[in-house]
């Protein structure tokens, strides 16, 4: 079976869809083995219409962008520059050419979660892959922490269907985790670097080193 997040050698069949986001027009080019081919998901258009923009700018990642409509959105509405990435590499392909349709500013390039990641980010969005299993999902969401800036942001959309409440509680161990919006089953949920978490744990490693050393335990 093909999944999204794999690269199968699927017979293409690339069609053109047309969706307005916040009065906006956009042209996408979908395919075969890309997610939500046939249109505009609920979930993104709900992350969509209500992400911040007003504070959105700076380095933008959208992580697995599918055929674009994150990053391009983000790009047209205000008018930056934003990396992509996915994994599937139809998807890529795709995101070029909607970029080039949409006529936004890109860079648009594979990476297996962050492998080909070198820089922090001001914002991190994304529909994530839910299907992907638990264990890759979370170390998405929580590797996110350390490609984001130290005021950096996390966006993500998930249905409640889908551990949208598990996942929300798990965030808070590591971040501060805001709920957006709620929407026909649909969380939009901001979440911020926890930085007082990660202090108390640098403080119980140095406490723990300087009682090993004290009493040569180690």
């Amino acid at each position: 079976m093909a999944h999204y997040f794999t690269n199968e050698n699927l017979e293409s069949d690339e069609k053109i869809i047309h969706c307005i986001i916040k009065n906006i027009n956009f042209t996408f080019i979908t395919d075969n083995g890309v997610f939500s081919k046939n249109g505009l998901d609920f979930g993104t258009r709900t992350l969509l219409e209500n992400l911040d923009l007003d504070s959105i700018g700076g380095d933008v990642l959208d992580f697995g962008c599918g055929y674009g409509p994150i990053g391009i959105f983000i790009s047209k509405t205000k008018n930056i520059l934003v990396d992509m990435i996915d994994i599937n590499l139809r998807s890529i392909d795709l995101s070029k050419k909607n970029s080039e349709i949409n006529k936004v500013k890109t860079n648009i390039f594979y990476s297996n979660i962050y492998e080909n990641i070198d820089k922090k980010y001001d914002f991190i969005i994304s529909n994530p892959p839910i299907r992907v299993g638990n264990d890759i999902l979370y170390k998405i969401l929580f590797d996110a922490k350390k490609y984001l800036k130290d005021n950096g942001q996390l966006w993500i959309v998930i249905n409640k269907n889908q551990g949208a409440k598990t996942i929300m509680k798990n965030l808070e161990k590591e971040y501060i985790v805001e709920l957006v919006t709620k929407n026909k089953g649909f969380y939009v949920i901001k979440a911020k670097i926890n930085w007082q978490i990660d202090i108390v744990l640098l403080k119980l490693y140095i406490g723990c080193m300087y009682l090993f050393y004290k009493y040569n335990l180690c």
